[in-house]
């Protein structure tokens, strides 16, 4: 049986908080490989990562899900404040924490997260050497959304405008105006138009009905962040990842395939870009046959890499 231990720990001088899922006859005398995993943007440990983090501890690893600083349980003000840079800091951040522990082995720790999470993770891997192997699910480079639009279709005015709007809304609140809040995903059922993307149609399905909806995720985050966001670049330095592997797991009717064909592109070898037939984005999420199909895909992966 999988059980699971509600943990803290440290960013700084923020707390963290986390899940760890320990595999079935786990033995605290015994040493473990160890796999993080890394919510999307709007999510929150109990959802996918936490999904996740069970299936490979059924597998027979130890995994730890967590709420990014900021963001659910977890502390950091301002709230709903993401960050590309605290959230790659998270994750080396939760490596300092299972190093720490005296069951998990710290020469065979892998990392992998789903959609933002995952191009965090990916981030995370090219500095951050403790890393062994990386994957990512459905991955999302919020770096490229964020100055290009979605299917990198806004125009060089609209990046500039965007920016512009961004400076404007920080000198207000630098003045004392109430911080601008907006939202991952449509509001209401109201709000989805014909123009709304499929990946937003898709995610209000998840994370804002009884399907996945979670009283910590609020789908809301700080509209200033988004200066922070188009100065990222999830991919940048992913060539130096090499010898250690890239897994990208993507749905063949994904319309975020583009963000993971750019990592695959750039990494050197060991790479592999795995396919989920007749899945979308957000279907690798939580629907059961997609979900075992990718979790016996890490699985092997992270058998052979770490």
């Amino acid at each position: 049986m999988i059980t699971k231990e509600k943990i803290f720990f440290k960013n700084k001088t923020l707390k963290m908080a986390g899940e760890i899922y320990f595999p079935e006859n786990f033995d605290n005398t015994k040493q473990y490989a160890a796999i993080i995993t890394v919510h999307p943007g709007n999510g929150v440990k109990e959802q996918v990562s936490g999904l996740y983090a069970n299936k490979l501890a059924e597998n027979g690893y130890i995994t730890l899900a967590y709420d990014a600083s900021h963001q659910g349980e977890s502390e950091g003000e301002p709230r709903y404040l993401e960050d590309p840079v605290a959230r790659v800091e998270d994750i080396r951040c939760a490596i300092d924490y299972l190093v720490t522990l005296p069951f998990i082995d710290e020469n065979r720790i892998g990392a992998m997260g789903i959609c933002a999470g995952a191009g965090y993770a990916i981030n995370a891997a090219q500095t951050e050497y403790r890393i062994q192997a990386v994957a990512g699910i459905s991955t999302w480079d919020v770096g490229d959304s964020q100055r290009n639009g979605f299917a990198r279709c806004w125009s060089e005015e609209e990046r500039k405008q965007m920016l512009k709007d961004v400076a404007a809304q920080r000198t207000r609140e630098a003045r004392g105006e109430e911080p601008l809040y907006v939202g991952y995903v449509p509001k209401t059922v109201k709000d989805i138009t014909d123009d709304v993307p499929t990946i937003q149609v898709e995610a209000f399905d998840y994370y804002c009905t009884p399907r996945a909806s979670h009283p910590n995720s609020h789908n809301r985050f700080l509209f200033s962040c988004n200066d922070r966001l188009a100065a990222f670049n999830a991919f940048d330095l992913i060539e130096t990842i090499s010898p250690r592997p890239i897994l990208l797991i993507v749905g063949s009717e994904a319309d975020t395939i583009y963000f993971s064909e750019s990592a695959y592109n750039k990494a050197k070898e060991p790479k592999e870009m795995f396919t989920i037939n007749g899945a979308s984005h957000v279907d690798l999420y939580d629907k059961e046959h997609f979900v075992n199909e990718v979790a016996a895909k890490l699985t092997q992966f992270f058998d052979i890499n770490i």
